[in-house]
């Protein structure tokens, strides 16, 4: 079974950390990235921009872009899509186009601004079954 990790931390602290101090954050962490990868158990890893960078997209039709990437508390993040674009616009587009497909979902778009690629995984081998009702299509 796959997780997804997702790294919390306060946006004013990592800001003010020095430019050596992050380096040094990320060399001790690159250590545990390169041993997961070794090891064949990490794929994707991305740090993400600033919040204040981010736009989320909600609301009915092509829905409506607004700052921030504040969900709903009655929302969880569920997923998460890695997309090259040339500009936020063209990501917000992109976020558009799974609307139609999920027209009830809210779309956090943000930056990465560090991609480390990692390990490639086979599939999932209980796909979608604890996030989807078993008679579910797919």
């Amino acid at each position: 079974m796959l997780y997804a990790i997702l790294a919390y931390h306060e946006e004013e602290v990592v800001r003010a950390w020095t430019e050596d101090e992050d380096h040094a954050l990320m060399d001790d962490l690159m250590s545990v990235h390169d041993r997961m990868v070794d090891e064949g158990r990490l794929g994707p890893a991305a740090r993400l921009g600033a919040t204040a960078r981010a736009v989320t997209l909600r609301g009915p039709g092509r829905g409506v872009v607004t700052d921030g990437p504040f969900a709903e508390t009655k929302e969880a993040l569920l997923g998460f899509y890695v997309l090259e674009a040339s500009t936020l616009e063209e990501a917000v587009e992109a976020a558009r186009g799974l609307r139609v497909a999920n027209p009830t979902s809210v779309y956090e778009i943000r930056p990465v601004v560090l991609y480390v690629p990692g390990a490639a995984f086979p599939l999932t081998d209980n796909g979608l079954g604890d996030v989807r009702p078993q008679d579910s299509p797919r």
